[in-house]
């Protein structure tokens, strides 16, 4: 494998929803005729944002050789939520997909802590070495984190325009998740693995 320019990855996982934000801005308020069916501009970002979500994911398989199992379900997940939007023309399948998607990331991290397998310490634990202790701390706040991310999902497409869900989707979820890791620089410091500790993981 070559090493990758460091912008590559921001831009293979970035690049979809940008995307699809700039076709809606471009087609707001347009109706677009695609096979003698009128679609909106909500429907027609979706509809371009699929195939280029695949597409990402492949190019970034093909570069790694590998993907996270939160990658994979994420990518079935918008084909099935938003091949559903496109082909009922119902915008509403779309915007529960980052419901399920929080939803599906919370119970599964859940399911491993009460199981004693720390699944995010096993897909994570190279890029940022902590030990058990720290792994559960993150994991717990993770939970939390995707299950408040879930509630608000479903506060703003269901009770705000459509348009402020866009901007939310794409500019305010990704800021919460940073605000999050910000947040928790301290648990990262305090847990930390030193040179010749990893035998404090497990």
């Amino acid at each position: 494998m070559k090493d990758q320019k460091p912008w590559v990855k921001p831009a293979l996982e970035l690049g979809p929803v940008l995307l699809f934000f700039l076709v809606f801005v471009l087609k707001r308020g347009d109706t677009v005729t695609l096979w003698g069916q009128d679609y909106s501009a909500f429907i027609f970002a979706t509809l371009v944002f699929i195939p280029a979500l695949a597409i990402a994911t492949l190019v970034q398989w093909r570069l790694t050789g590998k993907l996270a199992p939160m990658q994979i379900a994420t990518l079935v997940l918008v084909v099935v939520f938003g091949g559903l939007s496109v082909w009922l023309n119902d915008p509403r399948f779309f915007k529960m997909k980052p419901t399920m998607i929080y939803m599906l990331f919370a119970a599964l991290l859940g399911f491993s802590l009460l199981t004693g397998r720390n699944w995010l310490q096993v897909v994570l634990s190279e890029a940022l070495p902590m030990d058990a202790d720290g792994w559960r701390k993150l994991t717990l706040r993770m939970v939390i984190l995707f299950l408040a991310l879930a509630v608000a999902n479903e506060l703003v497409w269901r009770t705000m325009s459509e348009n402020t869900w866009v901007y939310f989707k794409t500019f305010g979820l990704p800021l919460m998740l940073f605000a999050f890791l910000i947040a928790n620089a301290g648990l990262f410091k305090a847990h930390a693995l030193q040179d010749g500790d990893s035998d404090k993981q497990g």
